[in-house]
């Protein structure tokens, strides 16, 4: 057997010094996966090309925006002056820059937040002629929150006294010796939403799970904190922000299925809510710098609306002129302009901008897609169906040009993580070479538990017991998916990463005699040691939705539906992709699936790689991911590799 695997390493050694065969990056360790042909890369190179412009925030100062994007393995912060102007790199770092903020008003410092390897373990730093000047310890995990309203304070979470509980921090960047812990609290999901506009108290939200979220007013000298509301009563605010006068927004499910906006009165804690999104949530806001109006964007089926509140008459205009996609990272500027980042099946993400007067739109940032026509791109079609007890779910169905790829196509059902997260009709990037160049149709599907359809249905999931009814529902849509004409029951995969991953797992074994095979990412195989392993700042917000392994009834409920324990049942081919510093599911997760697999005799194929954690980031990465990825489905459900 030695002299085999020596004489295959041979030949692939050889290979790869004529060029046949491309370099495999250095971190990475490929486990029973085959060289990657040199062909394959010129094939899909247009398709990892291209990149995006993810707005980041205004700098008050130069009226600049900051733009996350990648020109090389990593994506950095850069400037941009002007609509469509230059992108001037600013940082210049090994690893992603996660996160960026200039002062509120000031704009004379800016911040950003990076961690070493995907560990999460994120540091703040100052940022200035190119280089960083670190600001917390180095050590535990940080994160950005907000700037008091003058731009001289910006509080952050820290895990530093206990290693598990975000602590509430405050610091004037400027001078490190000014850092102060302000709150010290149990938990990890702790963070400061905003200052009040005099400085000395804070709104504070502590996350305890997608359906319960509890504000309270910080005193910033005393750091005495008094609950707004009933915190005995579950409710969920996603943001909230101090208008000039003092008046406090926030969106929230009070008193409705959906996230709303409206004003919340922290001496009552009496909830007004102001606009809504209908049957939809409203995702985020901000509030211009004169109060005069709100931005907010309504998730109406996936899909981003802005809109502009007048804070005196209450009444609100949409945006129109905005491609129609998925919109994030909201801010209005100083003098009053509105920016943000939208990202649409034709289009990658870019930054767009819009006047709050006119309502017209701007395109600030156009990224490039590697040469290809992006029109060629295309748009999904919205799936709905009944799942086994009647409660209706959904998903987005990718088909593939008809002209060109006629007959029943393959599929692949491709399961979002979270759960509580939402597959949305953005842009695909790397997944529409399947489409355009392979002709395999992508179904998204939103099961139950996914967010964007109201708190009865994101809490559908909740717990071991009502855990495989999400998988249930895959079932669901397969049946429907296999009677569409255009589509070929004989050839569907499916892939997920995360709790997609266990979503991948647990479909695999279910549905295995419906499946070809499972490419599963960073994915969940054991609850009980997922649950164990996970890091502690984490660990109690997962036992709210997952269930208390410590609890012996839960824990052997647990046991009873991690894929790991039907291992046996799994018979068709698997491909694991692993972050070796994934602080979510640790790499052991996978390691011991692969090792069930092969010891039952089963095809397991592995991709480790030691500089990434919760999915890869690195360019060199992503593309070698990409290439064995591809592999897989053309060996397991083309056969044609």
């Amino acid at each position: 057997m030695r002299k085999v695997v020596l004489a295959a390493a041979l030949m692939a050694s050889a290979a790869l010094a004529q060029g046949q065969v491309a370099p495999k990056p250095e971190a990475l360790t490929a486990d029973g996966i085959p060289p990657v042909p040199q062909a394959l890369v010129e094939k899909t190179r247009p398709y990892l090309e291209f990149r995006s412009g993810v707005f980041n925030g205004w700098n008050p100062r130069t009226k600049s925006a900051l733009i996350i994007t990648r020109f090389g393995n990593t994506p950095q912060l850069h400037e941009v002056a002007s609509p469509l102007g230059m992108r001037r790199q600013i940082s210049f770092e090994a690893d992603t820059i996660a996160g960026a903020t200039a002062a509120r008003n000031r704009g004379d410092v800016v911040v950003v937040q990076k961690d070493v390897g995907g560990s999460e373990f994120w540091q703040l730093y100052t940022l200035a002629n190119g280089r960083l000047t670190l600001i917390t310890d180095g050590k535990s995990r940080n994160e950005l929150n907000a700037w008091s309203h003058d731009g001289r304070w910006l509080a952050y979470s820290s895990t530093r006294r206990t290693g598990t509980d975000s602590d509430l921090y405050v610091i004037d960047p400027r001078d490190p010796k000014t850092d102060r812990m302000v709150a010290a609290v149990k938990g990890g999901g702790w963070g400061i939403a905003d200052f009040a506009p005099d400085g000395k108290t804070a709104v504070v939200l502590n996350y305890i799970s997608v359906n319960k979220v509890d504000p309270y007013l910080l005193d910033l000298a005393s750091g005495t904190m008094t609950p707004i509301g009933d915190h005995k009563q579950t409710i969920a605010y996603g943001e909230a922000e101090f208008a000039p006068d003092g008046t406090l927004w926030v969106t929230s499910d009070q008193g409705s299925d959906f996230q709303r906006l409206g004003t919340l009165d922290p001496k009552s804690g009496r909830f007004t809510p102001v606009a809504a999104g209908e049957n939809w949530d409203v995702d985020t806001f901000d509030i211009a710098p004169d109060g005069r109006f709100v931005a907010y964007i309504v998730n109406e089926a996936g899909v981003s609306r802005l809109k502009l509140l007048d804070t005196a008459s209450k009444s609100a205009r949409t945006v129109t002129a905005l491609p129609q996609g998925v919109a994030s990272t909201l801010q209005v500027a100083p003098w009053g302009t509105i920016g943000l980042t939208v990202s649409s099946a034709r289009a990658s993400a870019d930054m767009y901008a819009v006047d709050p007067q006119t309502l017209a739109v701007t395109r600030w940032t156009q990224s490039e897609t590697g040469g290809l026509d992006v029109s060629a791109n295309r748009e999904p079609e919205l799936v709905k169906v009944k799942s086994f007890d009647g409660l209706e779910v959904s998903g987005f169905l990718y088909r593939p040009d008809p002209a060109k790829f006629p007959g029943k196509r393959p599929l692949l059902v491709n399961i979002h993580g979270g759960p509580e997260g939402q597959s949305r009709p953005g842009f695909l990037g790397r997944n529409n070479y399947y489409l355009n160049e392979l002709g395999i149709a992508i179904f998204y599907p939103n099961v139950r538990g996914s967010t964007g359809f109201g708190k009865t249905f994101v809490a559908a999931d909740n717990g071991p017991f009502k855990r495989e009814d999400s998988v249930k529902d895959i079932g669901a849509f397969l049946d429907v998916l296999a009677k569409d004409p255009a589509l070929d029951a004989a050839h569907f995969g499916v892939t997920g990463g995360s709790y997609g991953g266990y979503m991948c797992y647990a479909s695999a074994i279910r549905y295995g005699d419906r499946f070809k095979a499972a490419n599963c990412v960073v994915a969940i195989s054991n609850f009980v040691t997922f649950l164990e392993n996970t890091q502690g700042y984490r660990r109690d917000l997962r036992r709210v939705e997952y269930g208390d392994e410590r609890d012996a009834r839960q824990r052997a409920q647990l046991l009873a539906i991690s894929p790991l324990t039907h291992v046996g049942q799994l018979k068709i081919p698997l491909f694991v992709v692993t972050g070796g510093n994934d602080p979510r599911v640790p790499a052991s997760e996978a390691e011991q699936m692969v090792a069930a697999v092969r010891k039952n005799g089963q095809t397991a194929w592995h991709l480790l790689a030691a500089d990434e954690g919760h999915g890869y980031s690195k360019k060199a990465n992503q593309d070698y991911q990409m290439w064995t990825t591809l592999m897989f489905w053309e060996r397991n459900l083309l056969g044609t590799r």
